[in-house]
């Protein structure tokens, strides 16, 4: 069967105006510009804001006895981890003790270990023989639920430690379990070469002595000088006198700001100023800019961002895997 098409090649005459031609006359509807880098920016209403008027910030504190961020760090070459002589500091007897050479020897002493997923790491109740300082992976905290059932008290990761009571009490128990999760790296430091050391360095020796026979200052949860209030007694009771002690060198947070220059020409806002303010589009579109940039500042900035000032103790390891809802 055969079908013969029309011939198309030929142009028909137009019998009326075409679109293309009747939008020279017609007036396009338009939206104001758009820009997909704009959030809710929910956090910097929520969060409290203050009007000052000097340069820089001042926070006073309650005074607080805690030194450093309780983090040890550690120094690898190849699969090889070794303590930082320095870091050492943050062991609670060891603060405030400075002699560079006793450190370094105290770090040689330590043996790295290595402990799979489950392995038990330090059993409750059996003799505590050693300090044990995790380079790498994460270990639970175990110890006795209400009902008398093992329950994770904690979970410890990456710079933080423990036994290190061993350097205090001598002699000791384990008061929980402590079990890999993942694989583990461990710095650990027996009884016998703590003891060799103690021995050998008088100056370390003196300093645990000392610390031992001094006990810290009466302090909070939080390690701020604590405030001596009596309550729920009856009767004449004599009341202790206290004060508030603060800090001597308080933060001091400089303000900083974010710029920008805009230009628009005066062609652009003279000519093609209509049916919109060719500046005022502009200028709306650089201050979205800059709240945007002023939010991402307050969570990343290195030096005041909410997430490098967040307090160690408020961060929280999963007890497994990545974060979830």
């Amino acid at each position: 069967m055969t079908v013969t098409e029309p011939d198309l090649g030929v142009d028909q005459a137009a019998q009326s105006l075409g679109t293309a031609a009747a939008r020279n006359l017609a007036t396009t509807t338009k939206s104001v510009p758009q820009m997909q880098g704009t959030t809710s920016r929910w956090l910097v209403r929520m969060l409290p804001w203050v009007d000052i008027s000097a340069g820089s910030y001042r926070v006073n504190r309650r005074l607080t006895y805690a030194v450093g961020d309780g983090r040890i760090t550690f120094t690898n070459t190849g699969s090889n981890v070794r303590v930082i002589p320095q870091e050492l500091g943050e062991l609670p007897l060891l603060r405030g003790f400075d002699d560079d050479s006793v450190l370094g020897a105290l770090a040689d002493r330590f043996v790295q270990q290595e402990f799979e997923p489950g392995q038990v790491i330090a059993t409750a109740g059996q003799a505590a023989d050693q300090v044990v300082l995790i380079a790498h992976g994460k270990v639970n905290k175990i110890g006795t639920g209400e009902y008398g059932d093992d329950t994770v008290l904690d979970v410890l990761a990456d710079g933080e430690y423990f036994g290190a009571h061993l350097l205090a009490e001598g002699q000791a128990a384990w008061h929980h379990t402590y079990k890999a999760v993942t694989p583990c790296i461990a710095l650990t430091l027996n009884a016998q070469a703590l003891q060799e050391v103690n021995n050998q360095f008088d100056r370390l020796r003196a300093h645990i002595a000392a610390i031992r026979d001094n006990p810290a200052p009466a302090q909070n949860k939080h390690g701020e000088a604590d405030i001596e209030i009596a309550s729920g007694h009856s009767g004449e009771q004599t009341l202790a006198g206290t004060y508030v002690d603060y800090e001597l060198a308080p933060r001091e947070y400089e303000l900083t700001v974010a710029q920008a220059i805009l230009r628009v020409h005066s062609r652009v806002a003279d000519l093609y100023n209509q049916p919109m303010n060719q500046t005022e589009q502009q200028l709306r579109l650089t201050i979205e800019a800059l709240r945007e940039r002023q939010e991402h500042e307050l969570i990343n900035n290195r030096d005041f961002g909410l997430l490098h000032n967040a307090d160690l103790r408020q961060r929280i390891h999963t007890r497994t895997g990545p974060p979830t809802p």
